[in-house]
């Protein structure tokens, strides 16, 4: 069967976004290639789908198949920064449902609005048929919401303190443990820490 699994940089004190939904801090670890050569490289392999659509050439990735996801899904503050953009379609080269009551439809055909019942949604696609998984981007709400059907974390930790901001999980009390399967530790001081549900 199918897994959701919830791919996210969090910070050392646990955040995905800052306040406002900040997320470039992360990538000051990054700015030096050198050190991050590495880290990129890894990520392109095991998880070229995650480069959003518009990056997607730049990172000589266009012919690149989808290795790990073959369907995304967002929360609203997520898929915000996109949208307000002018892109409608960040992952174009996946299935894309955002879950929001309030963004209503948006014109672009290949983004699918799920404005009620994620768990149930979640449920359906993991019962499709195919070897690719549901690629949970965020945000800490939705994680929340979904608690019960996330099989796997891909937790790339990126060694800053946010000091506030958004929760990888921000839901009611409800412990559930999980396994680590693989760690990578890069020279930019980035670790990258798979776990699935025990």
């Amino acid at each position: 069967m199918r897994e959701l699994v919830y791919y996210v940089a969090i910070s050392l004190d646990g955040r995905i976004a800052g306040p406002k939904g900040e997320f470039d801090f992360f990538f000051a670890p990054l700015a030096d290639e050198e050190r991050s050569a590495a880290y990129n490289a890894w990520v392109d392999t095991h998880y070229p789908e995650v480069t959003p659509t518009v990056v997607r050439a730049a990172a000589g990735l266009t012919d690149v198949p989808n290795v790990r996801f073959d369907t995304v899904i967002l929360g609203l503050g997520s898929y915000r920064p996109a949208y307000d953009a002018g892109i409608e379609s960040p992952y174009a080269h996946l299935r894309q449902y955002v879950v929001s009551s309030t963004l209503g439809e948006v014109a672009d055909p290949d983004v699918t609005v799920v404005d009620r019942d994620p768990l149930g949604l979640i449920r359906a696609l993991k019962k499709e048929g195919g070897d690719k998984d549901i690629w949970l981007c965020g945000g800490g709400r939705l994680a929340g919401e979904l608690m019960p059907e996330i099989d796997r974390l891909v937790l790339k930790t990126y060694p800053v303190l946010a000091g506030a901001g958004v929760p990888l999980i921000d839901g009611g009390f409800d412990p559930a443990f999980f396994t680590v399967v693989d760690r990578q530790i890069f020279d930019n001081g980035v670790t990258v820490t798979e776990l699935a549900r025990s």
